[in-house]
């Protein structure tokens, strides 16, 4: 009873340190929240600038090895016509590829041979008998020559029908190196003879035997719109080669530029004997669709929760001043059951009727201050209107409420249940006997069961000892295996009754999920309950109960049970009133 009296301390009414400590460590939480929620944000934006990152530079690699297919193609056709090819056939070669629509981006496609000083004469015959107008330019002083004899379209590329790649030095050490290796290879940067931008490109080779190589012009800036269109991208990137660039989106022409973006990145991709630099950057695109204001959100919704938390503490310190004459009157009202509390103690004869008889007057007498809680609780919450009523206020004030509403209601069971415990030894004796058959029939009804749903068992159908507390076990042990039933199967409850010399064996099977071994005794004790997050909720008392009243008559329960197997509990009970008269009461366990 101190506790009680110092609930009415000069304290009350006022914020309490706790209540500080408590805002401080909700400020604190919001703080980290935000903290986190903004490490979070920039671990995710980082990981979707390497996504674009990575998606550009596998679609630039993949792009080159679809060329690079494409080229081999042309290899293929010029071996499968004896290591060479005709002006026709290859025209028809080229035409089959449709090179626009599905090589986007690339130029042409085109055959160069490579000939000595001694072998020029006989190909320019031989050309020349085909195409009187063929000429090899420009001069130069070198001992290989290497003219590009066909490539297709003609119409978009006559500019470079004859142009000898060995004039100039990135054309001609590309061309040999695909030649010495047997791999594809490309050129350094170039200008196109064909591209009057003269913007900078590059050439594409693979060789057919000694005697040539299968080529391919590019413009840089051509195979990139083809590549993926700018506006269907939130990155932007330029290329390098050797230090010069090649393709730049890095410009201030381009609307969604960012002169200072939010992340970059340099790369080196190696393309057939190129080192090729990739500078990717995002663009504002990318800066719009991943910004930190949800972090910012989290930040200003916690202080504005720590604002409504101070504001209802003190509402809640106002509504305590008007709750403190109602608790000392509480407090006295238990004094006083306190005081004939212990004058009834004094008169009971052993002490474990002094604490059953204790927990009875005790169960009762808690009821005036859970109702008394119950009505302060009300009380708050009529205080409490106006605020749930604004825009502001904060849900889990309510809902808060509600779970002490919620645990009123549980107190009450728990009172209920702890009188029923008490009350065994007041009711025990003898009644009207028990008929089994309506007894069933009567909890089926109560608990809504189908008749096939509980059976009856055995050679006993009536029972005259003790009815009340039976009758309290039997409907503890169905109500049990009726309301923890899992629904895996249909449930079944069966009861049996036989008669074991002057006793009667009882047990309650069920179907359900069942208990594991290492609960069997538990779930006996006052206040255990298995109960997971998705049961119905339980005391804890009524096992306790069923225990306490076998054993009261003499009796020993027992549980076999498995997981998945369902649970039997079985019992005895005294089979007649003269048996039941001469038995020594047994101690609770």
């Amino acid at each position: 009873m101190t506790q009680l009296n110092e609930i009415s301390g000069p304290a009350e009414g006022r914020i309490k340190g706790i209540h500080v400590i408590v805002v401080c460590l909700s400020l604190f939480l919001t703080l980290f929240a935000w903290q986190f929620s903004r490490q979070q944000i920039e671990t995710r934006v980082g990981q979707r600038f390497e996504a674009s990152r990575d998606s550009a530079i596998g679609l630039i690699v993949d792009r080159m090895a679809k060329y690079e297919d494409a080229l081999w193609a042309g290899v293929a056709a010029i071996e499968s016509h004896g290591g060479d090819i005709s002006y026709p056939d290859w025209h028809a070669f080229a035409q089959s590829l449709d090179i626009h629509e599905k090589y986007p981006g690339i130029n042409g496609i085109g055959v160069i041979h490579f000939h000595s000083a001694e072998t020029l004469s006989a190909y320019l015959r031989e050309q020349r008998g085909v195409r009187p107008t063929f000429r090899i330019f420009p001069e130069h002083d070198q001992s290989i020559y290497m003219p590009i004899t066909f490539i297709e379209p003609e119409s978009t590329n006559a500019a470079a029908i004859g142009l000898d790649v060995a004039h100039e030095t990135n054309r001609r050490m590309a061309a040999l190196a695909s030649r010495d290796t047997g791999t594809a290879q490309i050129t350094g940067p170039i200008t196109l003879v064909q591209d009057e931008s003269s913007t900078p490109g590059f050439l594409f080779y693979t060789p057919f035997g000694t005697g040539g190589a299968v080529y391919a012009p590019f413009v840089v800036h051509k195979l990139m719109e083809g590549l993926l269109a700018t506006e269907l991208r939130n990155v932007r990137f330029s290329i390098h080669d050797a230090g010069t660039v090649i393709y730049n989106e890095h410009t201030a022409e381009d609307e969604l530029y960012d002169a200072d973006p939010m992340y970059s990145d340099r790369v080196e991709v190696d393309l057939y004997g190129r080192t090729w630099t990739v500078d990717v950057r995002t663009n504002l695109a990318f800066r719009e669709q991943n910004t930190y204001a949800q972090s910012t959100y989290i930040l200003l919704a916690g202080l504005v929760i720590e604002a409504l938390i101070i504001s209802l503490l003190f509402l809640m310190a106002k509504a305590n001043k008007r709750a403190i004459s109602f608790a000392d009157h509480v407090t006295r009202s238990l004094k006083k059951k306190t005081v004939e509390l212990d004058a009834m103690n004094k008169e009971l004869c052993t002490k474990n009727e002094a604490l059953e008889e204790f927990a009875y007057i005790a169960s009762h007498d808690l009821k005036t201050p859970i109702r008394g809680i119950n009505g302060l609780t009300e009380m708050i919450e009529e205080d409490l209107e106006d605020y749930f009523a604004s825009s502001d206020a904060n849900p889990e004030v309510k809902q808060n409420l509600a779970l002490i509403h919620a645990r009123i209601t549980r107190m009450n069971q728990l009172t209920k249940g702890i009188m029923d415990y008490a009350k065994i030894e007041v009711s025990a004796g003898v009644n009207e006997p028990l008929d089994l058959e309506k007894t069933l029939a009567d909890l089926e009804f109560d608990l809504g069961l189908e008749k096939e749903q509980l059976q009856l068992k055995g050679d006993i159908t009536s029972i005259d000892v003790d009815t009340v507390n039976l009758r309290r076990v039997l409907e503890n042990l169905i109500g049990n295996a009726v309301k923890y039933h899992d629904g895996a199967q249909p449930l079944r409850v069966a009861v049996s009754a036989t008669r074991m010399g002057d006793r009667c064996m009882i047990s309650v099977a069920d179907n359900g999920p069942g208990i594991h071994p290492k609960f069997h005794t538990r779930i006996f004790k006052v206040f255990q309950t298995l109960r997971s997050a998705d049961m119905p909720e339980s005391t804890g008392i009524g096992l306790a109960i069923v225990k306490k009243s076998i054993e009261r008559h003499g009796g020993n329960i027992t549980l076999e049970s498995e997981l998945g197997h369902g649970a039997t509990f079985s019992f005895d009970w005294p089979a007649d009133r003269t048996q039941a008269s001469d038995l020594p009461l047994k101690e609770a366990a």
